[in-house]
């Protein structure tokens, strides 16, 4: 009997066979006709566009080749610049050292998100993220905010002054490397670095890095004043520059969400083998951005900020630090990469640096602790500054300061790498 059903059943069960068949071809058809492959390997469709982008205040520096190494006769640095030849991918700089102004956007935006926080100025999004509300008014006479000033003991000639150390940012790093050996073995929340660091520039420098030497009107003035509007932020040590940069990511990335545009590369700190390709604009082994040998041009006007002889501060133009975008730039529109300040870049400084690391965007990284040992926090800074002989301000030679450390004659600017085939090809 059982045997019989089963018989019978088949039996059914084939005689619907080819409706069944059919039925599956159809669902599969109109599958296919609603994706729009038309069963073909399309890849995945609906993409966002991307044409590249134009980041303002910032030019173009195409990939290439850069033979690195002393860009004069220099013994005593011949083992610390050993010639090499290496390879650069393209990417974006800033075409001058980031301002004043433009580090005080940062720490405007820092001041107002405390202050909106105290406020409780927050809207939560569509997807449930509690927001701040920009658009909130703020009343800095409120007694809200009366934790962010001065206490009245600490006041000088009784203003009500914002207490600058209390600006605090906190910002992240992924770190690449450790998790490119982990091999996914151990939860991503162990690569996700995070620290927090007051974005004041330390306006002290000026008076600290110079003994017996009035500069106490610098340190009054210079981060505040409107004179000083376009002049290169100094004070700022390495980490505040990698919060700068991990802001400005954030705060563009913002923007282009709201205009339905997809996000870049982040802003960040150039290699000093980038800075020193982009410092060279096009010439190789040139010894100063200009391309040339000298540091007047024919009719004997200094070609940079920098010190020209003993005691001999103004005759360049400027007795401190200039506007960012003082002299003629190199041939990739960049000013100011000799002199005016040195610059911060994200190699970690090692002596024998050039003998081991790779051809292919070299860089080294160490992300130095606060307690490590200060041999640990050096970092690079390329460029020479206002203070500085000739020979510092010159396309290879390299130089470091301690990560932790702010001076009068250090800023820095940011880059940004070019994602395509950066052959000057923009589609």
């Amino acid at each position: 009997m059982f045997n019989n059903l089963s018989v019978e059943n088949s039996g059914a069960n084939m005689k619907n066979f080819p409706k069944l068949l059919l039925a599956l071809v159809v669902i599969i058809t109109i599958g296919a006709c609603k994706s729009g492959s038309n069963g073909q390997l399309t890849g995945t469709l609906n993409r966002p566009a991307w044409k590249g982008i134009n980041p303002y205040g910032m030019v173009y520096v195409p990939s290439g080749t850069l033979h690195i190494g002393p860009s004069d006769q220099d013994v005593n640095s011949t083992m610390v610049q050993r010639p090499k030849s290496i390879s650069i991918q393209g990417f974006y700089m800033d075409d001058t050292e980031v301002t004043n102004n433009e580090y005080r956007q940062f720490v405007d935006w820092v001041r107002d998100s405390i202050a909106h926080t105290y406020m409780d100025h927050f809207i939560e999004s569509e997807n449930g993220t509690t927001l701040i509300d920009w658009d909130a008014e703020l009343e800095y006479a409120s007694e809200e905010l009366e934790e962010m000033y001065y206490a009245e003991d600490e006041r000088f000639s009784g203003k009500r002054e914002i207490n600058t150390s209390k600006l605090i940012f906190e910002y992240q790093w992924y770190d690449w490397k450790k998790a490119a050996y982990d091999h996914y073995q151990t939860n991503r929340t162990k690569f996700i670095k995070k620290n927090s660091i007051s974005v004041y520039p330390d306006t002290l420098v000026w008076i600290r890095d110079f003994t017996y030497s009035y500069n106490e009107p610098m340190t009054r003035n210079y981060f505040w004043h409107p004179a000083f509007d376009d002049y290169p932020v100094v004070g700022v040590d390495w980490r505040r520059g990698v919060a700068f940069s991990y802001w400005r990511t954030k705060f563009w990335n913002t923007f282009r969400s709201q205009v339905g545009e997809f996000h870049t590369e982040d802003f960040r700190l150039p290699t000093e083998h980038e800075w020193e390709y982009a410092a060279r604009g096009g010439h190789d082994w040139a010894p100063y951005p200009w391309g040339g040998y000298y540091v007047r041009n024919a009719k004997g006007c200094i070609l940079a900020n920098f010190k020209p002889g003993r005691g001999n501060y103004p005759e360049d133009g400027g007795l401190y630090t200039v506007k960012a975008d003082a002299y003629f730039p190199n041939d990739y529109g960049l000013y100011c990469m000799a002199g005016n300040v040195a610059e911060w870049t994200s190699s970690a400084f090692y002596e024998n640096a050039y003998a081991f690391q790779h051809d292919l965007n070299p860089d080294i990284r160490f992300d130095a602790e606060d307690d490590d040992p200060n041999a640990w926090k050096r970092k690079v800074i390329r460029g020479g500054s206002w203070k500085d002989i000739a020979f510092y301000i010159q396309t290879g030679t390299r130089h470091w300061e301690y990560q932790d450390t702010a001076k009068s004659y250090v800023g820095f600017r940011c880059v940004l790498t070019f994602l395509g085939r950066s052959l000057n090809d923009f589609n």
